[in-house]
């Protein structure tokens, strides 16, 4: 299991909504969640077969920027 994180502009609870069915749709997310507590807007990903780059155009066609951190 690998887990990325990613700066993003999610940072609301709409925005957390408007992202869900991407996210939740990706074949081999296991969990995710976002820190919109944290300045970065912290999104953390938890998967089997996923690179960085698949989770990032997805949040990305969700309308949001998403930048690896980690």
């Amino acid at each position: 299991m690998k887990t990325y994180k990613f700066k993003t502009t999610i940072n609301c609870g709409n925005c957390v909504k408007a992202v869900t069915p991407h996210l939740n749709k990706l074949e081999g997310v296991s969990d995710w969640k976002v820190d919109t507590n944290n300045p970065d807007k912290v999104l953390e990903v938890s998967t089997d077969s996923l690179d960085a780059e698949a989770i990032k155009s997805t949040v990305e066609k969700a309308g949001f920027k998403a930048e690896k951190i980690s």
